[in-house]
């Protein structure tokens, strides 16, 4: 009845028992279900404990998509739904691999002391050329601002 259960399982497990590849953490050696035994053992409670978690999980991602454009972290809570999703299904703990792993390397590329350099040397750039601007308005126009502050 719970096949599928141990399917994955008997998958991940070889994948977690290679020491050769060093991808593989704590946190990363186990695909699928990670809910409780008692759970697993019934294929009917086991399918609406499933739907339960992505009915959850959708909430919480519906919920940081309107949070985009309002003032809230929608992105972090897009992040928290994707990760009650991934307890429970596959494809949700492959997104948030692939994910870990690009913000990974886009924060140790942010670091890289070249990267930073040229950051620092165009945020200077274009901090001088608004200056630059600022000035001439006022040079040419005046600090009177375009709306009347004494009526």
């Amino acid at each position: 009845m719970n096949a599928e259960s141990n399917e994955r399982e008997k998958v991940a497990d070889p994948a977690a028992a290679d020491p050769a590849t060093g991808d593989a953490t704590g946190a990363d050696r186990e695909l699928g279900s990670r809910a409780p035994q008692f759970i697993k053992a019934s294929r009917t409670l086991h399918i609406s404990w499933q739907v339960g978690v992505f009915v959850i999980g959708l909430a919480v991602v519906v919920a940081g998509v309107v949070m985009l454009p309002l003032p809230g972290p929608g992105w972090l809570v897009i992040f928290g739904g994707m990760a009650i999703w991934a307890t429970e299904f596959v494809w949700a703990q492959l997104v948030l691999r692939w994910t870990k792993h690009k913000v990974t390397t886009a924060a140790q590329k942010a670091l890289d002391p070249k990267v930073r350099r040229r950051n620092i040397i165009l945020t200077t750039i274009g901090l001088v050329i608004i200056a630059v601007l600022v000035g001439i308005y006022v040079w040419k126009f005046g600090l009177a601002m375009p709306w009347k502050i004494d009526e």
